[in-house]
């Protein structure tokens, strides 16, 4: 399983919210140093948000993004303000592996499904909810959209990949909703990837577990940055548990 670190980008530098509200935020300092830090350790992939973009629906941070593309050796995932074809294109220009769509998912389902299918196998789906329910705009608005739902409707449309974000774990070391994970993933064939609340390895573990679902992989940001997982202790571990090493 994939264990994925996060960095979150705002005004250009990494940080990290609490909850994703922008007045509990924690810097940690230049977005490449600590994507490169990640990648030292073993991450073998990398989990970018443009928090400003997701905010403003519009790319703000694409320099920075291609910089740590650049730098780099490990594919990169990125997500955030990715509501128009141009914007796509952009980030798959500057060295993005995966696009990563998220509000348009729920207001332009026409244009998300053109996305997927013109750049197939480079467009993941973020689904980001609140007690199941879809939330989209950097999840200031809420909707009542089922997210196993949006899923499923992903799925059809040649998404190659889920990350199912519980906002209300985000950021907050409680522990992942697996419950809701297992159940998006029970529910669509593509590949799901975790996010939100992982606060310790025993938590990976758990999502370990999910695998057999589908689950492929997870993403961990704060937990990581406060030092409450080693990730290569983490990589060792899950190395083990496959009886390599």
């Amino acid at each position: 399983m994939l264990v994925i670190p996060a960095v979150d980008i705002r005004r250009g530098r990494c940080v990290r919210l609490y909850m994703g509200e922008k007045d509990k935020e924690t810097v940690y300092g230049d977005p490449v140093e600590m994507a490169l830090k990640w990648q030292a350790l073993g991450a073998e992939r990398l989990h970018l948000v443009d928090l400003d973009g997701a905010f403003q629906g519009r790319p703000v941070n694409l320099e920075v993004i291609r910089r740590v593309c650049q730098e780099l050796s490990i594919p990169v995932e990125v997500g955030g303000g990715v509501r128009s074809m141009e914007v796509v294109e952009a980030l798959l220009d500057a060295g993005v592996e995966w696009v990563i769509l998220g509000t348009i998912l729920v207001e332009d389902r026409d244009l998300a499904r053109e996305v997927a299918r013109r750049f197939e196998g480079h467009v993941m789906a973020g689904i980001d909810a609140r007690s199941g329910r879809v939330a989209v705009k950097g999840w200031e608005e809420g909707t009542t959209m089922d997210a196993l739902e949006l899923a499923r409707w992903c799925e059809g449309e040649g998404f190659s990949a889920l990350v199912y974000t519980d906002i209300s774990r985000d950021g907050t070391l409680r522990g992942p909703n697996l419950v809701e994970t297992a159940r998006i993933a029970r529910g669509v064939s593509i590949p799901v990837i975790a996010s939100g609340g992982v606060s310790s390895l025993e938590d990976i573990l758990r999502v370990r577990d999910l695998e057999p679902l589908g689950v492929e992989g997870v993403i961990v940001g704060r937990a990581l940055y406060h030092g409450r997982v080693d990730l290569k202790e983490v990589l060792e571990a899950l190395k083990r548990g496959r009886g390599e090493g």
